[in-house]
């Protein structure tokens, strides 16, 4: 397949992602016409101030940190069917929310406890998965990541355990294990979005030691790169990446698969025109996602990891088949 030019695409993607947002502030229970969104923009309006531009946000942001972490993480481990979700996070995060929830901790305006309470659990699973994986000195990616789906499978079961326990707040515990936008503060965001950026800004450039990795360590050894820091360094980006994203919205599947996929079919495998591309498709991707979440059923909020789930399955069964 014809490769595309950098700019041109970078240029594309950067209008999707902006029409997908002016699109979603439209779209509602009402509908406003551009003159009336710009009005309530401009006068920090309820409908689109308060009610619509945080959860948009929000899911722009937790779009491309998902996007930018999976093309790391399937650079780095040359694993096309590598999902940041692998590193344990999610499931750090789920048991994270199902701990609060049973303390009676809730996210009330200005005081987003649980997501807090949610990131530091994530972090922290991580750091556990990362402990088992290294021998010494040395970071195995593969035990990395078969330390990711044992810690994972352990913390799903506790959050299986405490969901047992939470009697009439299951509810909550269950929000966030199928991934929902709908009570974002701008707090939340003000964490998550420089987080994002910063992190696809330091990934694009670590794209040169991500095309090296592609051909073994040795390889990337010779041109210089310090393997094991390098290993180290992307991998806890990836997971901070992920463990803010999943703080806010929950858990949301196949973004950080698919997106990588669709940014490598338009520009090839060079990692540093890759990240800024996968970031706006992934923000555009899960801007319409939620968007779609809210007008499948009328007057019915769908889970949004169901619904990128419902579009990514198929694409993983696709690129499952061709790996065998």
């Amino acid at each position: 397949m014809r490769r595309l030019p950098f700019w041109p695409v970078l240029a594309g993607a950067l209008l999707l992602c902006l029409g997908s947002i002016a699109l979603a502030a439209l779209m509602g229970e009402r509908t406003l016409s551009l003159s009336a969104a710009w009005h309530e923009l401009l006068h920090h309006g309820r409908i689109v101030w308060e009610f619509r531009l945080p959860r948009i946000i929000a899911a722009a942001f937790v779009g491309a940190a998902l996007a930018v972490a999976g093309v790391g993480l399937q650079g780095l481990t040359g694993n096309p069917l590598a999902d940041p979700y692998l590193v344990g996070v999610a499931s750090g995060a789920s048991l994270g929310v199902g701990i609060g929830v049973l303390l009676g901790i809730a996210d009330t305006p200005g005081q987003p406890l649980l997501s807090l309470l949610a990131l530091a659990c994530a972090l922290l699973a991580t750091g556990l998965v990362f402990t088992l994986a290294r021998s010494g000195r040395q970071l195995s990616l593969s035990g990395f990541l078969l330390a990711g789906v044992v810690v994972g499978t352990f913390l799903a079961a506790l959050v299986n355990l405490l969901l047992s326990l939470a009697g009439k707040d299951q509810s909550l515990i269950l929000r966030r294990l199928m991934g929902y936008l709908d009570n974002v503060e701008w707090q939340q965001i003000a964490i998550l979005a420089p987080v994002t950026v910063l992190g696809a800004v330091v990934l694009s450039l670590c794209g040169k030691g991500l095309d090296a990795m592609a051909f073994g360590e040795a390889t990337a050894r010779s041109v210089g790169v310090e393997v094991e820091r390098f290993k180290l360094g992307v991998l806890a980006l990836i997971a901070l990446l992920t463990a803010c994203a999943v703080a806010v919205s929950g858990v949301i599947g196949f973004v950080g698969l698919v997106v990588p996929h669709l940014a490598r079919a338009l520009l090839g495998p060079p990692h540093r025109p890759l990240v800024p591309v996968a970031a706006l498709l992934g923000a555009a991707l899960l801007v319409l996602a939620d968007q779609l979440s809210r007008s499948i059923v009328p007057g019915t909020l769908l889970p949004i990891g169901v619904v990128t789930a419902l579009l990514g399955a198929p694409f993983f069964a696709s690129l499952l088949r061709r790996q065998l």
